[in-house]
């Protein structure tokens, strides 16, 4: 039997391009492009990797988001996925991290069976970390998030990844299946190639809405379930002008240090 990965993935605004409005406080999209989520292509990449040593590996891609993310779905299967799927309604509109892992814990249960579910730490547009975890908990299955390095036995049962921490890293054997999350230092992404770019936009990619993953608008997506909701996203406001201290000697830095401190009455 083959080896099945799910990678979960998400079309995201780039940040590069982002602004907020002064009024509303909010993130302007309109006109903004948008792109595939930095960590998950490193979490694709690593799929891909794993297809390269065992050609008889199977990829799926699945994310959430508006018709479209379809785009997005197309460059992962012209990097090599083999399929994909889209969870997309009005119903699934406003999910938090909380309703956002039902959604895709759903579609991962639709899908069937699997041996690894790849995912990027988190999304430039949230930042929150939290959708992998939160999956994994629903699916029931093990996981190891920070993932930098990644290697497999040739029984593709056992897994050992290092993980990132904040003061060091943690090596770590787990066994399939299971939920890795990927972060930058993981690989670098391959690009899209011209033959898979042509295969990709032919190939047909469904689109599954709440009634097809089993899911409870009133009570596990959408806005209405969602515990959390975004108070406000602004700018920081831009820090004082600093001051350059030079001196030939420690001594020296440290007078005008202490004279600059007490003139404004700091100390």
């Amino acid at each position: 039997m083959s080896f099945k990965i799910i990678v979960c993935a998400k079309q995201v605004p780039d940040t590069n391009e982002i602004k907020i409005d002064p009024v509303t406080k909010t993130l302007v999209r309109e006109g903004v492009p948008s792109i595939l989520n930095h960590d998950d292509a490193n979490a694709l990449e690593e799929a891909l990797k794993v297809k390269d040593r065992y050609p008889d590996t199977h990829i799926t891609v699945v994310t959430m988001g508006p018709p479209q993310a379809k785009d997005m779905l197309i460059e992962c299967l012209a990097m090599g996925a083999d399929d994909a799927v889209l969870a997309s309604d009005r119903a699934l509109g406003g999910s938090d991290t909380w309703a956002t892992s039902n959604a895709l814990a759903a579609a991962v249960r639709k899908i069937g069976s699997y041996d690894l579910i790849f995912a990027g730490r988190q999304a430039i547009d949230g930042d929150t970390a939290q959708v992998g975890p939160q999956m994994a908990e629903k699916l029931g299955i093990p996981q190891v998030t920070y993932v930098t390095e990644f290697s497999m036995d040739d029984d593709r049962k056992t897994i050992t990844v290092k993980r990132k921490l904040e003061d060091g890293y943690e090596l770590i054997r787990i066994k399939t299946p299971c939920m890795l999350t990927a972060i930058k230092e993981l690989n670098a992404p391959r690009y899209m190639s011209v033959g898979g770019i042509y295969d990709a936009v032919r190939k047909d990619i469904p689109t599954w809405g709440a009634v097809d993953l089993g899911v409870d608008p009133e009570k596990e997506v959408g806005l209405e379930p969602s515990p959390t909701n975004v108070f406000r996203s602004f700018t920081p406001a831009p820090k004082g002008k600093g001051v350059m201290i030079e001196g030939d000697t420690e001594k020296e830095l440290a007078d005008k240090l202490l004279i600059g401190l007490k003139s404004k009455h700091v100390i």
